[in-house]
């Protein structure tokens, strides 16, 4: 089975289907430190990185920013003194596609 790190997002449209709760299992282990959140009633995965100071902190932001632009999906991303929270979810179709799981776990990859 290929990894989600050996994906790339696909484009999506507004009728775009929304994971499955099987989905949900096959994926979720690959990204085992995600949480599931909602917000204004959209599911999201997020997650807070650790860092030791604002510039490494500030480094990782820039680094999941340069993956987003490559992939074409953009997360939430809050950057604080030693710690980055990123939060995807696709906005389109206001829920968790396939890709918020593909861009978490090269996030973590980002971070190992």
């Amino acid at each position: 089975m290929e990894t989600l790190t050996q994906e790339k997002c696909v484009a999506c449209r507004h009728d775009a289907p929304r994971v499955t709760h099987e989905e949900i299992k096959e994926l979720k282990p690959q990204i085992p430190d995600w949480e599931f959140i909602e917000r204004d009633s959209i599911k999201r995965l997020e997650y807070t990185f650790s860092f030791s100071n604002f510039v490494e902190a500030l480094a990782f932001t820039n680094k999941v920013g340069e993956l987003a632009e490559s992939e074409g999906h953009h997360p939430a991303i809050l950057t604080e003194w030693g710690k980055v929270t990123v939060t995807w979810w696709t906005h389109k179709i206001k829920g968790l596609h396939r890709n918020d799981f593909i861009m978490a776990a090269k996030t973590d990859q980002l971070y190992s």
